[in-house]
């Protein structure tokens, strides 16, 4: 999903913050999402800072560069930048943050990473079958968003398209909104999983 303009860009991540927050996974102003809207050079539709994710309009969104930094009128995320190295580094059209429970109550108990096999729900991320083991990296929190994309870059794994951030929450990444939703679905659904276990 690429080239789209800002406003177009601005319906989408409307709509999808507003299903994420339905699910109580951007409480308050918590969370941010984004998509690609050029590749070359990279530029960013990046939620603005400080709105209710639920009630987002076509027009709560700015436009970033591939630093994260605002090109327009209003404040981006403060994870703007964050969002721009993740594009960057993966190819990823769009990234999703949230602060679900799961992530932060997994995080906690599961430092070095939290792993998942024989579980349907992993086709979901693109494995061809259930029978594969992935890890969900988890990274230290930081302010410093260079800081936290090195650390995401050092970590990722192969397979999963997504980070926990401890004490934070979730980041993940798909080639358009529609699979980097779904990914963020399943992926919490994994979350939730190995919660109730513990």
């Amino acid at each position: 999903m690429s080239d789209l303009d800002l406003e177009e860009a601005g319906a989408v991540l409307a709509a999808e913050a507003a299903r994420f927050a339905s699910f109580g996974w951007m409480r308050g102003t918590s969370g941010n999402l984004s998509v690609v809207v050029s590749r070359d050079p990279l530029r960013l539709a990046v939620t603005a800072s400080g709105r209710d994710k639920g009630e987002l309009t076509a027009s709560d969104v700015v436009l970033v560069d591939e630093k994260g930094g605002a090109l327009g009128a209003g404040r981006p995320s403060a994870e703007a930048a964050l969002h721009a190295r993740v594009a960057a580094l993966t190819g990823a059209g769009a990234v999703v943050h949230v602060h679900t429970v799961a992530s932060v109550a997994m995080g906690a108990r599961e430092p070095r990473g939290i792993a998942f096999a024989d579980l349907e729900m992993l086709k979901g991320l693109g494995h061809p079958t259930h029978e594969v083991s992935v890890t969900l990296p988890v990274i230290a929190n930081s302010q410093d968003m260079g800081e936290l994309g090195d650390r995401l870059e050092g970590a990722r794994a192969e397979g999963m398209p997504a980070v926990v951030v401890a004490g934070h929450g979730l980041y993940v990444w798909g080639a358009v909104p529609q699979e980097a939703r779904h990914r963020t679905e399943v992926v919490e659904w994994l979350l939730e999983l190995e919660l109730a276990r513990s």
